[in-house]
């Protein structure tokens, strides 16, 4: 398939710049794919959609105050750091801006100094690694000057009510650069309703990447690679997947980064029959149309930018032709679409 095939124009006025006002206020598209039915709702009428004894399967991941804004330590000129991974000891992977500034031996200061990180060596297109001493707790330091690594397309200056808007209710584990967006909508009281109506709730985990603001290049996409990112599912939802769908229910998978891990640890080759594996690494699977999936069947998800490889999985979900037909509803309808932006529910 081509790259083009999944472009799509969108007025600017419907990216969405702030979160609703409250968690859990946003609109919600539901999309049929087997009767092509599109339904406009709010996100609390969710619950009509799922069933006693379906499955929710959410990512728990944690995002990082990922966004370093300081100065080189000779000529004082600006720099923006965005960790990417901890590599334990002090030792981070990083994105540069400017990225010509970053060179080994290179010293940034940030928060006056408090915080120091000398550049070792670059280890991949646009990555770095350096060394981070600070004056106390390293960690406490980070949490302290990292601001909210929110989008690019969010055209403003991160807030203090960001920190909490652009994490999710149930995020645990800290080491993604973006928000499971989808997760975004969720409140705690959503959940434990849920949960009461006899809807399992099941946690695993995929740290976000920067891969997911890095474009599709080529023409053919196909020929795209994923970045990989860290994943873990335990024995425990392994288990409550697999018995949820030995006794029929369905498997809801809330955003696609819990579908690339769903999707990552399937075992076994029959078709109905398939399992899912406990376990935990690194994936770079990448899902467009043509993917056969065989764990989720159902997906809760945000609106993606065009030609992204959120778009091309979604597609790959519900089919390329009803989810452009979706789109361009969900754009005459005025959705808000993006990080902060309104939800839609695949069936």
């Amino acid at each position: 398939m081509r790259l083009s095939d999944f472009n799509y124009d969108l007025p600017e006025e419907l990216i969405a710049q702030f979160p609703p006002r409250e968690r859990g206020l946003s609109r919600l598209l539901v999309l049929h794919r087997h009767t092509s039915q599109i339904e406009h709702k709010r996100f609390d009428d969710l619950p009509e959609y799922l069933r006693r004894g379906d499955c929710l399967v959410l990512n728990e991941t944690r995002v990082l105050p990922a966004r370093l804004l300081g100065v080189r330590e000779k000529s004082g000129g600006k720099i923006e750091l965005l960790l990417v991974r901890d590599l334990g000891d002090g030792r981070w992977q990083f994105l540069v801006r400017p990225s010509r500034k970053a060179k080994p031996g290179a010293i940034f200061l940030f928060g006056k100094g408090r915080l120091r990180c000398e550049v070792e060596e670059r280890v991949g297109s646009g990555v770095w690694v350096g060394n981070f001493q600070g004056q106390g707790d390293l960690d406490t330091l980070l949490m302290e000057l990292g601001q909210v690594p929110l989008p690019p397309y969010i055209r403003r200056q991160p807030v203090d009510s960001d920190r909490e808007r652009y994490q999710t209710v149930f995020a645990k584990h800290r080491g993604a650069v973006a928000a499971p967006t989808a997760g975004l909508h969720f409140t705690r009281t959503m959940l434990e309703e849920l949960a009461e109506k006899g809807i399992e709730i099941v946690p695993i985990l995929l740290h976000v990447g920067p891969g997911t603001f890095r474009p599709v290049k080529e023409g053919d996409i196909s020929r795209h690679r994923m970045e990989a990112e860290y994943y873990k599912i335990s024995t425990g939802a392994a288990d409550a997947v697999n018995g949820v769908r030995e006794r029929g229910g369905r498997i809801v998978a809330v955003g696609t980064t819990a579908v690339r891990a769903l999707e990552t640890c399937v075992m076994g080759e029959t078709e109905g029959a398939e399992k899912l594996a406990s376990g935990e690494g690194w994936t770079d699977l990448f899902i467009y149309p043509t993917f056969q999936f065989r764990i989720c069947d159902a997906l809760i998800t945000n609106f993606h930018l065009p030609r992204s490889t959120l778009l091309m999985l979604i597609s790959a979900f519900a089919g390329e032709e009803l989810i452009m037909r979706a789109y361009r509803e969900a754009i005459r309808e005025r959705y808000q679409f993006y990080s902060y932006g309104d939800a839609m529910i695949i069936l």
